[in-house]
């Protein structure tokens, strides 16, 4: 016979025994309200998190940054190659000028035919093409600012910039390749901001609403508490659940995208019986208590929950009312002697 079978034979041999109960502690079992959590999986994502594109053509004639690197706001990304850009930009510069130009010769003329009309110097046909002359030269003078401004936008556009501080997750191109505008190019995201997603099944939604809390449970045993959710206002056709994003606190470290944890809100309260570990006796899965019946203990079986922070909870055997030793061991022991 191993030593685990002489251990349950003993436990069951001496379950109908009996001890006097005048030395030794007692806990009244007490039913109580409590929270009930209800627990859903949740993942991590950034809140600030974007794949940039190339604005303009070109070949990239240098990678600054890579996989995993930590990017500054503003710093450039990678750099495209600029010839065209900047020979496109000499060009409206150079149509700007003579517009200009073209602009102030024609503002001065209709400037001496508006004093040199009323004399009758001009004829009326004279002065009306001045005029419009004028406004030309204008406009054209506006046309040719505006190709500049789009030159000088397109020649930016070959430094691409980080749009704001995080870390790379992936690299799109290549050093050399050719891209167009519109391809992505480096995707990354930000890691001082947080939230976590979860899908919350319809018949919770109203509860969740009057209660707008939830506690994100990390794999590391942190706790984080957030009030500040965004309930989707449309199910999912398919599951028929709700969305709803939890925003973390800020600047919250080891926090990584695409990493699940725990997500628990409070679904209204229930009765439930708690008892230290310390009242248990437990052999292999089978638990049991020592229930106080008159001046004597009797070992009665119980149905409980895994142990958390030194209570289980009781979930058959039970009732409120019954008294149980609290220390299920010392009554054993006693037994034996």
């Amino acid at each position: 016979m191993t030593a685990i079978s002489r251990t349950l034979f003993t436990l069951l041999a001496f379950s109908t025994l009996t001890t006097q109960a005048a030395s030794l502690e007692t806990l009244e079992v007490m039913s109580k309200p409590h929270a009930n959590w209800l627990t859903l999986d949740a993942s991590i994502e950034a809140v600030k998190a974007a794949t940039v594109s190339a604005q303009t053509s070109g070949r990239i004639v240098k990678l600054n940054y890579d996989v995993n690197d930590v990017v500054p706001e503003g710093a450039a990304l990678l750099e495209i190659t600029s010839k065209e850009q900047g020979a496109e930009l000499a060009s409206y510069e150079a149509d700007l000028a003579k517009a200009t130009a073209l602009n102030v010769e024609a503002q001065a003329q209709f400037k001496r035919y508006t004093e040199l009309f009323p004399q009758g110097a001009i004829s009326k046909g004279a002065m009306d093409e001045a005029t419009a002359n004028a406004k030309a030269a204008e406009q054209a003078v506006s046309a040719a600012k505006a190709r500049v401004i789009k030159a000088t936008e397109s020649l930016k556009y070959t430094v691409v910039s980080a749009p704001f501080s995080g870390i790379v997750t992936e690299r799109l191109v290549e050093l050399g390749e050719t891209v167009s505008v519109g391809q992505p190019l480096l995707s990354g995201f930000s890691p001082s901001q947080m939230r976590a997603i979860t899908q919350v099944p319809q018949r919770y939604i109203p509860q969740l609403k009057n209660a707008p809390e939830f506690i994100v449970r990390l794999n590391d045993g942190r706790e984080l508490t957030s009030q500040d959710l965004t309930i989707f206002s449309f199910a999912d056709p398919v599951t028929h659940s709700y969305q709803v994003r939890i925003n973390l606190p800020k600047d919250e470290a080891n926090l990584q995208p695409g990493t699940w944890v725990k997500a628990l809100f409070k679904n209204g309260e229930r009765e439930k019986i708690q008892l230290p570990t310390s009242a248990l006796i437990t052999m292999n899965e089978l638990s049991s208590v020592y229930l106080k019946k008159g001046d004597q203990f009797v070992l009665t079986q119980v149905r409980v929950t895994e142990p958390l922070d030194g209570e289980v909870e009781v979930l058959a055997g039970l009732k409120s009312g019954d008294i149980v030793a609290m220390d299920a061991y010392q009554v054993l022991l006693e037994q034996k002697q």
